[in-house]
Order: C-alpha cells, then sequence, then structure tokens
C-alpha cells in the first residue's frame, strides 16, 4: 500500500481561483473504489495500491481540460514503504507519539 500526495494546477484559466477544478478532481477521486483520501488545503493525499493510484490521478489529471483549461501541472509524491504498510493514519500517529 502506498500514500500519495498530488497536487493537480490548471493553468491559463483567466482566474486565480482553482476551486472549481479541485471540485471536479475530487468527484472523479469519489467515485474510485478501494482507495481512501483526505483533502488537505495544499493537495490531496490518497492512500491505497499505487497501479490504482496512479490511474486515477491520470482521470484527475485530464478533468481540468475537459473544464476549458488550456494547461495542467500535476506534482506527485509517493511514499511506497515495502518494509511494512504504510497508512495515513499510521504516518500522522507515528510523530505523535514523539511528541
Amino acid at each position: 500500500m502506498a500514500v500519495v500526495e498530488v497536487t493537480i494546477a490548471p493553468l491559463g484559466t483567466g482566474s486565480p481561483s482553482v476551486s472549481h477544478y479541485v471540485a471536479g478532481c475530487h468527484k472523479v477521486l469519489e467515485q474510485a473504489t478501494g482507495l481512501k483520501y483526505q483533502l488537505t488545503p495544499m493537495a490531496t493525499v490518497i492512500e491505497g495500491d499505487l497501479d490504482r493510484i496512479l490511474a486515477i490521478i491520470r482521470q484527475m489529471h485530464e478533468t481540468p481540460f475537459s473544464r476549458d483549461a488550456q494547461r495542467v501541472m500535476t506534482t506527485i509524491r509517493i511514499d511506497d514503504r515495502r518494509d511494512k504498510e504504510v497508512t495515513m493514519a499510521g504516518k500522522i500517529k507515528a510523530v505523535t507519539d514523539k511528541l
């Protein structure tokens, strides 16, 4: 299982607001099965099978184009740990236990 942070930013939209585009991307994510996700102020974090996550991110990346964006910049950070299961909650717990 992987934890992936993704930011999808449409460019050239004529407006500094992107919440409309973010909402469209999240509609794609809501329809995905077998994934957990969390919207944050600056990105979305997704937990699940890496191949499944990457396929969904590809669909999310296409969404702003269908809403008239002329350019889309997508940034992906992947935490794919193989020695033990990694989860969003586990990563937060590991830090809070040390506080």
